[in-house]
């Protein structure tokens, strides 16, 4: 990505900076010099990407929750961010049936709590809010939804981030039009990548079968995904926040997804896996009775972010698994996490 030295010096505040692409995108801002403040409930998991990154000592690392309007407008006055990138969110589908209060509270009222301290603040000049792929009205056809198709997501999680970019719409409408902040959303199809421990996801089941010694057990292995590599859509938003702070009639809505090539099913993706991996690894179909819905199909269409910014992706799915057993053999040999996260990123600029 041509650009990065635009970063350097300035002040950016990031949310949800200890999660999985968070953490990712908080090793690219500090080694772009950037006066980078996090702001996240904190690293509680474990393990966590986020502490063995190396990145904690290198930024403002505040501990603190988006629901919390006061304390996050506190930290707005101090900081007096430039930039405002939005990725604090409860991320898991599964999970927003077992708490959908919690969902809401944190990816609605959260949304809206940042666009507010980012109204009042007066510093801020480039605004992304990073959503979801599952924020659109899924028909399960056969092509990518496209930036002016219905929102509508039906679980709580998909559904709550329908509703902030809705609300991001009407902050835009009624605060940002004419104020100098450059305002986008972008929606990023399903992230795959190495440091990824969540529940729920299957490249991390992949890797705890593989720790354990265990077949992957996968749930709905017919259902299609738009999988990407996290360095994928991590720096799409950094050009976001670059191209409209320097050309603000660029703010927009973007999706942010692989080529066609890359939509395949879960199975597919774990065959890759298990072949990639090479030695006994395998996978056993477990389809679960009275699962919580999950979409079937699912695809973006991209074609706007790349006519306006002249972006695509870099690497294809089996080269995204192929960094993802690379930085699994080394987390799981008790190796050098930080260089090879910046192996990684160098390899993806050398690309661009």
């Amino acid at each position: 990505m041509k650009g990065m030295e635009f970063f350097a010096g300035k002040r950016v505040l990031l949310t949800g900076h200890t999660g999985f692409k968070g953490t990712w995108m908080s090793r690219i801002l500090v080694n772009a010099g950037a006066e980078l403040t996090g702001y996240s409930r904190g690293s509680a998991k474990e393990p966590s990407l986020f502490e063995l990154a190396d990145v904690r000592e290198r930024m403002d690392h505040v501990v603190g929750d988006v629901r919390d309007l006061a304390h996050m407008q506190a930290v707005f006055e101090k900081v007096r961010p430039e930039i405002v990138i939005h990725m604090a969110a409860q991320p898991i589908v599964r999970d927003s049936y077992k708490d959908p209060v919690y969902t809401y509270e944190t990816n609605v009222m959260g949304t809206v709590n940042v666009l507010e301290c980012s109204r009042r603040c007066g510093s801020v000049r480039s605004l992304l809010n990073v959503t979801t792929d599952k924020v659109y009205h899924n028909n399960e056809w056969a092509w990518g939804y496209r930036e002016n198709e219905p929102l509508d997501g039906y679980d709580p999680y998909s559904n709550s981030k329908s509703c902030s970019e809705l609300v991001t719409h009407s902050y835009v409408n009624s605060f940002f039009r004419d104020s100098g902040i450059a305002v986008s959303t972008a929606r990023a199809g399903n992230v795959i990548g190495g440091g990824d421990f969540a529940n729920d996801r299957i490249i991390p089941d992949c890797v705890r079968a593989i720790r354990n010694n265990e077949s992957i057990v996968v749930r709905n292995p017919h259902s299609t995904r738009p999988y990407q590599h996290v360095l994928e859509p991590v720096f799409a938003y950094l050009m976001i926040v670059r191209r409209q702070w320097e050309e603000p009639e660029l703010a927009g809505w973007y999706n942010i997804g692989p080529d066609d090539c890359d939509c395949v099913t879960t199975g597919d993706l774990v065959d890759l896996f298990c072949r990639t991996w090479g030695g006994e690894a395998s996978w056993i179909d477990r389809a679960e009775k009275n699962a919580p819905h999950e979409a079937n199909f699912l695809k973006l269409d991209c074609t706007k972010a790349k006519t306006t910014f002249g972006w695509h992706p870099r690497w294809h799915i089996d080269e995204a698994i192929q960094r993802v057993c690379e930085w699994t053999r080394v987390y799981l040999a008790g190796g050098d996490v930080p260089a090879e996260m910046d192996r990684q990123i160098s390899l993806y600029l050398e690309e661009n």
